[in-house]
């Protein structure tokens, strides 16, 4: 059996963490070059790497990994969620939070909250008016995500913690995950802004659950799909404190993914004249100046291509898994124990399935030409047994967000900023000041 090539630069105690720590962009995007199997190394640890499509949806899709050492210093902040789980554990979770984030359960939601609050932002703001999009759009998507969590007679404290306490973590979130473990013992600011802000957290969502309990009321909320779930097999329910591992996993993760999305949209937008044409006809033409709904998101079809043009282009930067056994991928055996991941961006960026990899192209996602993708080469949300579960949710509200804003206003890139990608729990923007300028619609 062939060995594995270790990627070249490697140094002493610290592997390639630096590296991928100044440039992960650029870094991920050298190892195609080197292999479909590589090493790095995270300080002394080895980690395989696939590069291809065919073995990042074998890795993800096999039930001989289990979520690798990044989740495993994320424990702290997520307990035993989804994100950290595994095995049939895992597999029970999964199955009784699907019910959450089905259709029926979405189109609540948007009903709910999204349109409502879109609405609100939308007719907030005024003609000339200088934006930060980026900061906008994180505090919009922590709102729904609180809202949509929790009632909001119930949630208004858990949600002031939550836009409190999720920014703090995720500025310090890569760092904890990608260096030598002895770094996050030491007593360094990030790591005590880190655990604080994990710790009030966790400390403010059990006293919503737990009044959420003795009222005993659907509110049409995720928090009472989560208690009202059953296991298929047992028909026990969810404990108060497997709820709270959920909903810090739900507000850590899929918040900021959609939320850097949405500021990535704008932003794509406002500096392509032609896509910006392109999208304000088609919001016009589909709502005629009303907010979006969720029955409008199936119609605005080039919308959901810019969508995924974003998300193909800012997705998170890895997915780490670990050999439950001694295991063969793409002719390489990984002993049982071994760290092994993809990277969403390496993948996403390949300019064998994504010509101009580096281009803004929407059009790309036309059926037929994303019909010639190979199964692996797009996983924005994952792949296999541990796909997102709330990755309709994601799309639904960046596109009704998206459309109902630009029934009002064109956001305009500030002339001379410098818009750049910050590697951070996802591809964040540096900074993204837009002003908000009044629209005629299309005719």
């Amino acid at each position: 059996m062939p060995s594995v090539t270790t990627v070249p630069g490697r140094w002493p105690l610290v592997g390639h963490s630096v590296k991928l720590l100044r440039a992960p962009v650029e870094f991920l995007a050298s190892l195609p070059a080197n292999g479909d199997v590589v090493k790095v190394f995270l300080g002394p640890l080895p980690v395989h790497m696939v590069t291809s499509p065919a073995l990042a949806l074998e890795l993800l899709a096999s039930d001989k990994f289990d979520k690798g050492i990044v989740f495993d210093k994320m424990r702290p902040l997520f307990g035993n969620g989804l994100a950290t789980s595994n095995g049939a554990f895992n597999q029970r979770q999964r199955r009784m939070m699907l019910p959450a984030f089905s259709r029926a359960r979405v189109s609540t939601y948007a009903e709910n909250v999204i349109t409502t609050l879109a609405t609100e932002l939308r007719d907030s703001w005024h003609d000339g008016q200088r934006l930060e999009v980026d900061a906008l759009m994180q505090d919009f998507v922590m709102t729904v995500a609180g809202r949509t969590l929790f009632s909001a007679e119930l949630g208004q404290e858990v949600l002031t913690e939550i836009k409190r306490s999720i920014p703090i973590m995720l500025k310090h979130v890569l760092v904890r995950a990608f260096s030598p473990g002895f770094v996050e013992k030491l007593p360094l600011r990030a790591n005590r802004e880190f655990d604080e802000a994990a710790a009030r957290l966790r400390k403010a969502i059990p006293a919503v659950i737990l009044n959420a309990r003795e009222e005993s009321t659907d509110h049409g909320d995720l928090l009472s799909a989560l208690l009202a779930a059953r296991d298929a097999d047992t028909g026990e329910a969810m404990t108060d404190e497997q709820i709270t591992d959920e909903v810090v996993t739900i507000l850590t993760t899929g918040a900021e993914t959609t939320a850097v999305a949405l500021a990535w949209f704008f932003h794509e937008v406002g500096t392509r004249p032609a896509v910006r044409h392109r999208f304000h006809a088609e919001v016009d033409a589909v709502l005629g100046g009303r907010p979006a709904t969720f029955d409008d998101v199936a119609k605005l079809e080039y919308t959901g291509r810019i969508i995924n043009e974003v998300l193909r282009r800012t997705p998170p930067v890895i997915l780490m898994r670990r050999a439950r056994e001694d295991v063969e991928i793409g002719g390489v055996l990984v002993p049982k124990g071994s760290e092994i991941a993809v990277s969403q961006h390496t993948l996403h960026r390949d300019p064998r399935w994504f010509p101009d990899p580096d281009g803004f192209d929407p059009d790309r996602w036309e059926p037929e030409r994303a019909a010639t993708l190979p199964k692996g080469a797009f996983i924005p949300f994952g792949a296999g047994s541990r796909f997102c579960p709330g990755h309709f949710l994601a799309h639904t509200e960046i596109a009704i967000a998206a459309a109902t804003i630009a029934t009002r206003w064109d956001l305009v890139p500030v002339a001379g900023h410098r818009v750049y990608a910050q590697v951070k729990a996802t591809m964040q923007p540096n900074q993204l000041p837009m002003v908000a300028t009044k629209r005629k619609p299309h005719a």
